[in-house]
């Protein structure tokens, strides 16, 4: 049975604790007799003999032959750990040294500032980690395909119930909604906070803080969630995050509410769903899915409401809709 190592953490190879483990044991004992009890030869622990004295494992005994005693363990390990820790401090104090002339240089490599990311799975985890790991911001341009997946209650549960969440901001093509659960995951996210919009989406996108940023690497909508790219502090960082301010302003306000308004209130909250998902471009049968009812009805709803409205169309009522506030009820 293969002998358990102790001393590797320290340092310690393989082979020397094997010699110095076998002195434990047996007691003091030549090279010939040290080689036999490890199954070495005389010439191969003569070669390790300044090393294990460099490790304070071993002394020699005085006197013809020579003979070798083992360091009693407490001293011996006391003498690997202190070894050990100022390799530490002066590592530590180089990592300090190497961060000052990266700082000093004019700025980042390019491979410092692209990162690609490969496999939906991972995709999926590196979104994630940038969503734990923002403090003060997340911006997001929502489009499927989605990598992760928005039925997980309990990761809705931990991002919901997170202290400290960063203000999100997110930005939902119409084409977001197709997915089925998506309005009650987005009305779930607007109750606990999140600002959201409908509005065009040119590319999915998420930015933390303003400092990290992960978007598809490809444009292929079917490929989209198999690789990514991730954006650290740039000038390209700079122009995704002012993308999104762009795309913001454009947008109309989502409000999506499971609550009833009180019935004097027009447009009540039905009516507001239906508004804010004809402002963001959605066709009907695309709302019923979401709102749980029948194209017909849809159908019908959307004509009462561009008769109240005066619309011309269906899309003229949910621009009417955004420019008279009607999507805040």
């Amino acid at each position: 049975m293969a002998q358990r190592r102790l001393l590797e953490g320290l340092g310690v190879t393989a082979a020397e604790e094997t010699a110095y483990r076998a002195l434990l044991r047996h007691g003091p004992a030549t090279l010939n007799e040290l080689a036999a009890q490890t199954g070495s030869s005389a010439g191969g622990i003569r070669r390790m003999l300044p090393r294990l004295e460099d490790l304070g494992l071993i002394s020699r005994v005085a006197g013809r032959p020579l003979r070798l005693i083992a360091t009693p363990p407490n001293i011996a390990v006391d003498i690997l750990v202190a070894r050990r820790q100022e390799e530490i401090t002066h590592s530590r104090a180089a990592a300090a040294l190497l961060a000052t002339e990266v700082s000093e240089r004019s700025g980042p490599h390019p491979e410092e500032v692209l990162e690609v990311v490969s496999g939906r799975d991972a995709v999926s985890r590196r979104y994630l980690q940038l969503e734990r790991n923002a403090t003060r911001e997340m911006l997001v341009l929502v489009h499927p395909p989605y990598a992760v997946d928005i039925s997980d209650d309990q990761e809705n549960r931990r991002r919901a119930a997170r202290q400290g969440a960063p203000v999100i901001r997110g930005i939902y093509s119409p084409q977001a909604f197709e997915q089925p659960g998506m309005l009650a995951h987005t009305r779930r996210a607007i109750a606990d906070g999140e600002q959201a919009r409908l509005g065009h989406v040119p590319v999915k996108l998420a930015v933390a803080d303003a400092s990290t940023a992960i978007l598809p690497l490809v444009s292929e909508e079917d490929q989209a969630v198999e690789s990514a790219l991730v954006v650290h502090p740039s000038a390209l960082l700079d122009a995704l995050v002012g993308l999104f301010e762009t795309l913001w302003r454009a947008a109309v306000p989502l409000r999506l509410t499971s609550e009833d308004l009180e019935p004097e209130t027009w447009p009540q909250a039905p009516d507001t769903e239906v508004l804010a998902l004809l402002a963001g471009g959605m066709k009907d049968d695309a709302i019923a899915r979401q709102l749980g009812l029948s194209p017909r009805t849809v159908q019908r709803r959307v004509q009462v409401l561009c008769e109240r409205l005066g619309a011309r169309t269906r899309f003229h009522a949910g621009y009417l809709a955004a420019q008279h506030d009607l999507l805040d009820q």
